[in-house]
């Protein structure tokens, strides 16, 4: 379906464009910027998405996830507050600790999204990737 959108945007700014008119090919342009700026972010998104499953799936295969199986819950399903903060308490120790591996950055991310900083998890993750882009290619 965002395919079809892309593409339908397109077809009606070439048709401003093609029009002529000085308003037309103005509004014509600002439409077809909208779908190039689609795709490049559903092509960031899913970049990024694919990012943070390959770190996801290292993690687990080296036994380092998180383990918030036994934390109370509330009836929605997320995590008590009291909970979360005292998971990112003890994350964050690990953090200070080590904060230039990959490993320790992942965690903090997702005890920040645990503990609903949302802004926080998404810096932490964008430098845990970077982070273990850097030491795979170092390894290689």
């Amino acid at each position: 379906m965002l395919a079809f959108y892309f593409v339908l945007l397109g077809r009606i700014a070439i048709d401003l464009i093609a029009s002529g008119k000085a308003a037309a090919i103005g509004l014509g342009i600002g439409v077809l910027i909208l779908p190039l700026l689609g795709v490049w972010l559903v092509a960031s998104s899913v970049r990024a998405a694919l990012a943070h499953q390959h770190l996801a799936r290292r993690m687990h295969e080296e036994g380092r996830e998180l383990d918030v199986s036994e934390l109370p819950r509330r009836p929605s399903g997320r995590i008590e507050k009291a909970a979360a903060d005292r998971l990112f308490e003890q994350v964050k120790q690990e953090f200070e600790a080590d904060p230039e591996n990959w490993r320790s950055n992942y965690r903090a991310a997702r005890a920040y999204d645990y503990a609903g900083d949302r802004s926080r998890a998404r810096e932490m993750m964008k430098r845990a990737v970077e982070l273990e882009r850097i030491e795979r290619s170092g390894k290689q």
